[in-house]
Formats: C-alpha cells, structure tokens, sequence
C-alpha cells in the first residue's frame, strides 16, 4: 500500500529538522540494576525499544508485578474488549460485500371485489379444469431472497479497509497503554524503593542523635554543657522520628498504588532493596530519529488513522456514484399447502437489477465528503502532533539522564564531605571546641543531603524508564 502524500508532506520535515537537533549521547558506568549486560553494547544503528520488558528489567520482583498487571488490570482488559468490538466491525463490512440471502415464508387471504379486473380474471378461469378460485384466495408461500449491492467504485471494500485499519490501530492503541502501565509499575517500584531507602537513612539517623543525645546529658552532668543543649538534642530525635512516619505512610500510599495497577485489594508487596543500590547504566543507545517510527506504537496507530481516514474519504466520495443492485428470488407458493410440492407449477422466482444515482439529496451527500475531508486533515495534524512529540520525548529524557548523572556526582560528593563533617563535629563538641548547635546543623545537613542523594537516584531509575517508554519499547 503506498503511503499517504500527507504523511511524507508532514513527516520528512520533520524528519530532517529532529535529525539537524541531534540527540547527546549517555555516558555511565556499568550495571545490570535495571537491563541486562548486553543493553549498554547496542550500536548508534540500533534502540534499547527493542528489547522485551522482561529483558530490559531484570529484577524478577519487578518483572512478576507487571505480569500480573497486564493480567488482571481493568482498564487493560477494557481496551481489549474494545479491540473485540473493533474486529467485529471488520466482519460486519466483510458481510457487506456479500450477497444477503434470507429465507421467508407467508400465509395470507384475499378476496377481491367480482366487478373488478382481477375479480374477472378469477370468475372466468378455473384454477384448475372444473374447479373455480376459492373465495377468499388463500396463499401460501415459501422462497430464498437474495439481493447484492456490486461493489463498483470500491465503497464497500474501501470501507473494509477502513475497518481494518481501525482495528489495528486499536492494537496499537493497546500496545502504547501497555508501555505506559509498564512504565508507571516500574517508576511505582522504584519509588517504594526510595522510600525504602530513605526509611533506612531516617533510622541510622536516629541511632546517631540518640547517641549525641547520650553524649550530651553526660556532659551535662560534668557540667560541661546546659539543659538547653539537652533539650535541643531531644527535640532533634523527635523530629526525626516523627519524619519516619510520614516515610511509612508514603510507603503504604505507594504499595497500594501498585495493587490497584495490578487490579487486586491492599496487600504487601514484595521488592528487592539491592536492587536500588546497584549502579544504573547509562551509556545507552537510543537509535537515529527515523527507528521511532519502527517502534513507537502511538506513531504506528497515528499512522493508521490516517490510512483509515483516507479511504473514508473515498467511501464518502463513492455515494455521489450510481449504485447497481441486483435482487432475485427463488421459492414456491400456492393457495392450497398441499399444491406446494407440485413442481413446476407452484414455482416462483424473479430477478431484478437496479441502477440508483442521487439527484435530489447531494447536499447532504457533499457535506458527508466535506466533513471525510476534513477529517483526514485533522488526522494529519494528529499524526504530526503525535510524531513531534515522539521526538521531544526522547530528546527531553535523554538530556534528563545526562543531567541527572552529572547532579546525582555532585549531590554524592556532598553527602560524603557531610558524613565526614559528623564525626568531625562531634569530636569538636566532645573537646569543648564547637557547640551543640554546630553539631545538630552538621546532622541535620547530612541528613536532608542524603535523603536528596536517594531521590536523584531514584529519579535517574525513572529517567532511565521513561526513555524506554519514550523509545516505544515495553509492549511486548
């Protein structure tokens, strides 16, 4: 089938000014955290879309949660009765090119006045030698009707066509919900996973500021410290542990959220904590712009509105053309049920073909190719929006990830000068040579750097998750 003008007209301009942008290249280190060996040797030629979700995530925990997800999500199995109801209609416009052939059978009586042509006719003839009409005429009838509209300026088939490439555009439709429900468990994970990790982070913490808690009240009693600093240490605890709290209902919020992806009722779900202290690869390949097209299935069922639109517009352009249809029939009838079995004489058929061109009502015709019209165009607009979007999606999360990796340094760097100010501080404090205030500052920086440490991580694992989403992959 050759591709639509209007495609090429908006594609390859596109094309080209997506292509002159140029896409920066990742670097980073090595892991198989989130994809396999494997992913980080793709050449420039080729994109990590075309590797399976299962491939490309490798914690079994996460690969078992969307397995079920795809099972059991409603919305997912709503789209695939939708799917159902799309493939019908191809059978529906299949039928359409076939003849109908119905069955029919009738009884009825008639009488007809005597001074009447017909009335006549029956008065005069017997209906058989000796033997006048019955009055009233009974009749009783059984025969095949058919009848057939020939397909001659391709409307019907058109229509299949059209059909057709609605439905697969509803799969394609389906496959992009599939990558997003894949995308959004995944991030969900490794937000439950941070999470995780931050709670860890709040109980070390904990264990510290009991400790520089203890330190203190000592060194009250020696006199070498006020029950300010004391009190400012306690307070310190407690806004730590009242931080945990928020951290678990976080927690609870975020398994649920995955229970509800995975359509079942609140329950615990089970997770791999290694999995998010592992190094994330980023030297990754994301394919030359045109290899979207291979793999996005939005583009893909963009693509197949288009194609769907403009064969609408030839069935809507077919109605200003005369229509032949032929209709024959086929049976027996007789006044008498006996007489039907009295072949040739209860015989019937007919045949008939007629030729029907609007004259009258080409208006309402007109505004129907009108509207096919522009249709099309709309759809062609939605293909480019569709298209350029692709392109931005992927441009924005592979700069995303290079940033990330270059802040996700500098934040690490940070926590550790932080670490080490800690212990620094409090043998400061021991020695009389800082104050309680440097040390609860020194912590309580430590503290939220490390928390910000888990969550650049985290955001550079959903980085990494979009970009495989943004590269069409996951729907398969």
């Amino acid at each position: 089938m050759k591709k639509n003008k209007l495609i090429k007209h908006f594609a390859i301009p596109c094309l080209l000014f997506l292509t002159a942008c140029g896409i920066p290249k990742l670097q980073e280190k090595n892991s198989n955290a989130i994809v396999p060996e494997q992913y980080t040797q793709l050449s420039d030629t080729n994109s990590i879309a075309k590797l399976k979700w299962h491939e490309f995530f490798s914690d079994p925990y996460l690969v078992a949660l969307i397995d079920t997800a795809l099972k059991n999500n409603q919305e997912l199995n709503m789209i695939l009765q939708e799917i159902n109801m799309s493939q019908n209609e191809i059978s529906a416009k299949k039928g359409e090119l076939l003849p109908f052939l119905n069955l029919g059978g009738g009884a009825a009586v008639d009488k007809v006045p005597r001074y009447t042509r017909d009335g006549a006719v029956e008065a005069n003839v017997d209906i058989e030698p000796g033997k006048e009409f019955p009055e009233p005429l009974p009749d009783f009838n059984i025969q095949f009707n058919a009848s057939w509209e020939v397909d001659i300026w391709r409307k019907l088939r058109n229509s299949r066509d059209a059909a057709v490439a609605r439905y697969l555009s509803s799969v394609e439709g389906k496959n992009f919900m599939v990558t997003k429900m894949v995308a959004e468990i995944a991030n969900a994970y490794y937000e439950l996973l941070s999470l995780d990790a931050q709670m860890g982070i709040i109980q070390d913490y904990i264990l510290i500021q009991k400790n520089g808690l203890k330190t203190v009240k000592i060194q009250k009693q020696n006199g070498e410290a006020t029950e300010l600093a004391v009190r400012k240490f306690e307070a310190e605890v407690l806004n730590t542990q009242s931080i945990q709290y928020d951290i678990q209902q976080a927690i609870i919020e975020m398994e649920n959220k995955l229970n509800f992806l995975l359509g079942r009722y609140p329950k615990k779900v089970e997770r791999n904590p290694q999995t998010f202290l592992a190094n994330i690869p980023t030297q990754l390949s994301a394919g030359v712009p045109t290899q979207l097209m291979s793999y996005r299935p939005d583009i893909k069922a963009a693509e197949l509105r288009l194609t769907a639109a403009r064969l609408n517009v030839k069935v809507a352009k077919a109605q200003f053309y005369p229509r032949l249809d032929i209709s024959a029939g086929l049976g027996l009838g007789a006044f008498n049920p006996v007489y039907l079995v009295k072949s040739p004489e209860s015989m019937l058929f007919s045949l008939a073909g007629d030729a029907v061109a609007p004259l009258i009502n080409r208006k309402a015709i007109k505004a129907a190719y009108l509207n096919a019209n522009a249709k099309q165009i709309q759809t062609v607009f939605d293909y480019e929006k569709t298209l350029l979007n692709a392109y931005l999606e992927v441009y924005n999360q592979v700069s995303n990830i290079d940033n990330l990796e270059k802040s996700y340094a500098l934040k690490n760097n940070e926590v550790s000068a932080l670490s080490d100010g800690i212990a620094i501080a409090l043998d400061l404090f021991k020695s009389a040579r800082a104050d309680y205030m440097e040390v609860l500052l020194t912590q309580r920086d430590a503290l939220d750097a490390q928390l910000e440490l888990v969550e650049y991580k985290k955001e550079r694992f959903v980085a990494m998750i979009n970009l495989y989403q943004s590269l069409g992959g996951g729907w398969k």
